[in-house]
């Protein structure tokens, strides 16, 4: 039976959300299964992040001593994060939110472990095989490497 559902989403997934939550309402609905979203944030993007929200405050003159910078928070006020929820929220679908910081694949896989993953939702695009040998692909070292089965959710993959 599947009870956690892992879906991994990145900066580049903004264009893949139908597909996204459509895989994932089709997965979680009828198993009553919790998603969990899931979002890496690169150790770069995250000081990027924490430094325009400290020049932010400071440009404000607040006096703010207590600031939860945590990944989740960051990755919860990402726009495609926070659309996932809602609109996850919205079917009926019991959600939660995960993150790290480091590299995408290897934490994905972290994650997916750790909560006990039954399967895993992964977005990605069609390329080439010189372009996925030039380039690498987290989705496909996840693929490889999760603990459970691997949805990979194609841009495209439903067409009105």
């Amino acid at each position: 039976m599947i009870e956690t559902v892992l879906l991994a989403v990145g900066r580049d997934d903004e264009t893949r959300v139908d597909e996204l939550v459509r895989h994932a309402i089709d997965i979680a609905k009828p198993t009553d299964a919790t998603v969990i979203v899931a979002h890496v944030i690169s150790k770069s993007e995250y000081e990027d992040e924490v430094q325009s929200y400290q020049d932010a405050i400071d440009q404000l003159g607040l006096d703010v001593r207590e600031q939860d910078l945590s990944p989740e928070t960051l990755a919860e006020e990402t726009d495609l994060v926070g659309e996932l929820l809602e609109r996850l929220d919205d079917a009926g679908i019991d959600v939660e939110t995960r993150a790290a910081l480091g590299d995408e694949a290897d934490e994905i896989v972290r994650i997916a472990k750790d909560v006990g993953s039954d399967v895993l939702l992964v977005g990605g695009r069609k390329r080439s095989p010189t372009g996925k040998a030039v380039f690498g692909s987290t989705a496909q070292e996840v693929l490889l490497t999760a603990p459970c089965p691997v949805t990979f959710v194609r841009e495209g993959a439903y067409q009105e």
